[in-house]
């Protein structure tokens, strides 16, 4: 486990030796662990810890960078690996779609679900995406409301909701976006 310092607060990351297991915005070291201890069965150490995984570290090391280099704007793609372990077969499908989203653009709820062939399925998709157990990676923050709005965003991250879809639109607006409020 690191702890990245970001422009938009800490960011928690987790990684075993085949990629990143969990990433998430604004928690704490104890909720982090915990969340990504119950959902992969595994214990989570600091990287720094003599019994974290070299390749563990050294995917670590790569999200270093590469959030870096999102956060600077000059990278559109994560290409460290991620390992979706630890949900279910809907999720991973759900997941799987939002990142096929393009840096810089959106797609709707509804979007996502005929996109993965659920067309009738939008809220399911919103309840997927807020259990996205690698946010940014898997970039939940382009999923909007079939409106042009924001919906909603940050599953269990702290912060109100005012908070989270203000992060959400600093986000986006990081990627050229902007989204009217309601």
């Amino acid at each position: 486990m690191v702890v990245l310092a970001t422009p938009v607060g800490p960011l928690h990351a987790a990684a075993t030796s085949r990629g990143i297991v969990g990433l998430e915005l604004r928690t704490t070291d104890a909720a982090f662990v915990s969340s990504v201890g119950a959902r992969t069965r595994r214990s989570v150490v600091p990287a720094a810890d003599t019994a974290a995984p070299p390749a563990a570290r050294a995917h670590l090391e790569v999200l270093e960078h590469e959030v870096d280099e999102y956060f600077a704007g000059s990278r559109a793609v994560f290409e460290v690996p991620i390992v979706l372990e630890g949900i279910g077969d809907w999720d991973r499908r759900v997941l799987e779609g939002v990142r096929t989203i393009p840096f810089g653009t959106t797609a709707s709820y509804g979007a996502v679900a005929r996109r993965i062939g659920a067309p009738r399925a939008a809220r399911a998709v919103g309840g997927a995406v807020g259990r996205n157990p690698v946010g940014l990676l898997v970039p939940c923050h382009r999923v909007i409301a079939g409106d042009g709005t924001l919906g909603g965003y940050g599953g269990s991250w702290f912060g109100s909701r005012e908070e989270l879809l203000a992060l959400k639109r600093t986000l986006l607006a990081g990627e050229g976006v902007t989204i009217p409020d309601r």
